[in-house]
Formats: structure tokens, sequence, C-alpha cells
């Protein structure tokens, strides 16, 4: 019967130190630096094609030569924590390692497309983005 009892207490305490794992929380976009300079092309890449990669514009100008200015922000939060512990060798063995832990981190993003109408059809004709990680 003691066997029995410690061996479950050891099989609680390895599952417990199993299923501690990080969790990990974000704001899912795609709208990256890495992403704007792969699909924005000057004089080439058209505003549907804007849409499809990065959505609707969260500001929708006009620039002092007539030009449309479509303005993009995103926020991202990351999230990660995570603890160890082995509860059930403490009670059982007289000792173990307990360890928690909370990193958050956050990047923000800022793109904005200037369009031009060429051959009917409006065209990115500048670009720039900014984009800070803390």
């Amino acid at each position: 019967m003691r066997t029995q009892f410690i061996t479950l207490g050891i099989c609680l305490g390895l599952l417990t130190a199993c299923a501690s794992q990080p969790t990990q929380t974000t704001d899912k976009n795609n709208l990256t630096a890495g992403q704007v300079s792969l699909t924005l092309k000057k004089n080439n890449t058209t505003q549907q094609e804007v849409v499809e990669a990065f959505g609707s514009p969260n500001l929708v100008t006009q620039s002092a030569d007539g030009e449309e200015v479509w303005t993009y922000q995103k926020h991202a939060t990351v999230s990660n924590s995570s603890s160890n512990g082995f509860s059930a060798t403490i009670i059982l063995l007289g000792g173990g390692r307990s360890s928690s832990g909370f990193e958050q981190s956050s990047r923000t993003i800022t793109l904005i497309i200037k369009f031009k109408e060429i051959n009917g059809v409006k065209t990115v004709v500048d670009f720039s983005s900014r984009s800070s990680s803390f």
C-alpha cells in the first residue's frame, strides 16, 4: 500500500512538471516589416493588393497634391508565463523545486502608403513604415 502511494505521488509530481508549459497570447495580424517589404513595390502594387495583404486601413486621408494616403497602425502584445512545481514530490520526498515567471513584450508598426492613379488603377507610389519593440 505504501509503495503504491509513493509511486502515485511520484507520477503526479512528474505530470505536474510536464504539464507546466508557457502560454502565449498574441494579437494576430500579418502587418510586419518583412511582409511590408515583400508586398509593396512602388508603381507596381495596386490598392486591391494592399487590401488583400493588410486589410482595411485605420485611416484614409488625402495629401496636399490630391493623392490618397492610407495609414495602418497595428499593435501586438506577447505574454509568456510559466511555472514549474513538484508539489507531490515535496510532500513525499521532502524536497523539490518551484519556480514561476512572467514576460511581456509589445510590438507596434505604423505603415503609411501613398496612392496615385496610374492607367486607371490606384497604385502605390510611395510608402514608409516604422516599427518599435519593447
